[in-house]
C-alpha cells in the first residue's frame, strides 16, 4: 500500500534524507510484518480477551541516533489502527503512577467518573481497562525504567494490558536484559524481562553510524554572546535537531520531587539556565537530567560573580554531570567559557567547568557515546 512503513522508508532513501543502514532495514522489515499483522487482526473483527489472536509486539533497541524514533514514527504512521497512541514512556508512566493514586484515593463517585468502574482494592486492572479503552496501540519512545515504583508494578500492568489485546512497539537505548540493572530488588523485575521477550519480538538497531549526531558534525554548539544573531542560530539548530519530531513536556521524578521540562523530545531537551540553575537543585538532579537525557540544549547562560555564587556553583555540578556521562551539550551564553567567571568566590574552581565545556564542544567529544544511550 502507498502509505505502508516500507514504502515511507523507501522514499526518504530515495530522497537522499537517510542512508542505506542494514540494522534500520531488519527493524523496517519487522515493523512491516507487524503493520500486516494488524491489517489482519484488524480486519478480522477485534477479541478483547483473545490472546492468540494479537499481534506480537515489537521492540526496538540500540544506540543514541540509530533512527529508532524514526522508524517508530513511520511504523506509527502506517499503523492501520484507529486507537494508537504514541507517547514517551516516562510520561506514560508518570499518567499510570496518577492513575493508581488516584483510584486509592477515591471514593466510588470518583473511580466511577474515572475508571468506568468503581469496586475492588487493586488499581492495577481498572488502570489497564482505562489504557486498553483508549488504544489498541500504544507505541513507546525512550522506553527506559530507572524508578523502582515503575519497575515494581511494570510486569503486573503489562501482562493486564496484553490480556485486554494491546498491542505494544517500543524504542529503548537498552536491550531488555539491560532495563533496571542494579536497580533495587531487581529479581522482582525479572518476570517483566520474560513478558517482553515473550509477547515482543526484539530488535536490535545498532549500525555503525549515530544519524542524529551527523546533524552537529562540524556544526558550532556553542554560541555567544547572546544576540539575535546567536539566538536564530540556537533556535535552527534546535529544530534540526527535532527533525519531524513534536516538542513535549518531560517530567523527572528525584528523591520525591517533580523535575518538569516544557521543552523535549526523547532524549532531547531544552532548558534555560533559570531553571536548572537559578532554582535550589543538587547532584542528585544533575544526574537525573544527564541520566535521562542524552542531549542538553542550554540557553541563557550569564556572565557569573560572586554575587551569583550559588548559581554558579550549581552549573558547575551540571556540568560535572553531564561531562560524565558523555551527553551532547549546545549551549547559548553571555560569553565564551573563559570568560563566564572571572573573578569572586569560586572563580579559581570554574577554571575546570571552563576547560570542560570548551572539551564539550569538541569534534572528539562530540563523536562519543553518550552513556545514557
Amino acid at each position: 500500500m502507498s502509505n505502508s512503513l516500507r514504502a515511507a522508508y523507501d522514499r526518504r532513501l530515495q530522497r537522499g534524507e537517510i542512508a542505506a543502514d542494514a540494522a534500520q532495514d531488519r527493524a523496517v522489515t519487522t515493523l512491516s510484518r507487524l503493520e500486516g499483522d494488524l491489517r489482519r487482526w484488524t480486519g478480522a473483527g477485534f477479541n478483547p480477551f483473545g490472546r492468540r489472536e494479537t499481534p506480537r509486539g515489537v521492540y526496538l533497541y540500540g544506540p543514541v541516533g540509530r533512527g529508532k524514533s524514526m522508524l517508530m514514527d513511520l511504523f506509527f504512521a502506517a499503523a492501520p489502527v484507529g486507537r494508537k497512541r504514541r507517547t514517551h514512556f516516562h510520561a506514560f508512566m508518570a499518567e499510570v503512577h496518577g492513575d493508581i493514586d488516584a483510584w486509592r484515593k477515591g471514593n466510588a463517585a470518583s473511580r466511577k467518573a474515572r475508571f468506568g468502574v468503581s469496586k475492588g482494592d487493586d488499581p492495577i486492572a481498572p488502570t489497564a481497562q482505562k489504557i486498553a479503552d483508549q488504544a489498541r496501540l500504544l507505541c513507546f519512545d525512550e522506553f527506559h525504567v530507572t524508578d523502582i515504583a515503575d519497575a515494581m508494578i511494570l510486569g503486573r500492568l503489562f501482562e493486564a494490558l496484553f490480556d485486554r489485546g494491546v498491542v505494544v512497539v517500543a524504542t529503548s537505548n537498552r536491550g531488555p536484559d539491560d532495563l533496571y540493572r542494579d536497580g533495587l530488588n531487581r529479581q522482582l523485575f525479572l518476570p517483566f524481562i520474560a513478558l517482553i521477550k515473550a509477547r515482543m519480538e526484539v530488535v536490535a538497531v545498532a549500525g555503525p553510524k549515530d544519524f542524529r549526531m551527523d546533524r552537529l558534525t562540524g556544526r558550532p554548539v556553542y554560541f555567544s554572546p547572546i544576540t539575535p544573531e546567536t539566538t536564530a542560530a540556537f533556535d535552527a539548530l534546535w529544530r534540526e535537531m527535532l527533525g519531524d519530531d513534536v516538542e513535549a513536556p518531560a517530567r523527572l521524578q528525584v528523591l520525591g520531587r517533580s523535575l518538569d521540562f516544557p521543552r523535549a523530545v526523547g532524549g532531547r531537551v531544552r532548558a534555560t539556565f533559570a531553571s536548572l540553575c537559578a532554582e535550589a537543585l543538587g547532584p542528585q538532579d544533575y544526574l537525573a537530567v544527564a541520566e535521562r537525557f542524552h542531549t542538553v540544549l542550554l540557553e541563557g547562560v550569564p556572565k557569573l560573580s560572586s554575587a551569583r555564587r550559588n548559581e554558579a556553583a550549581r552549573f558547575v555540578t551540571l556540568i560535572d554531570a553531564l561531562y560524565e556521562a558523555r551527553s551532547k551539550l549546545i549551549v547559548l551564553a553571555e560569553g565564551e567559557p573563559s570568560d563566564l567567571y572571572l573573578q569572586g568566590d569560586g572563580a579559581f574552581e570554574f577554571e575546570r567547568t571552563a576547560s570542560r565545556l570548551l572539551e564539550m564542544r569538541s569534534a572528539n567529544y562530540m563523536s562519543e557515546t553518550p552513556t545514557s544511550a
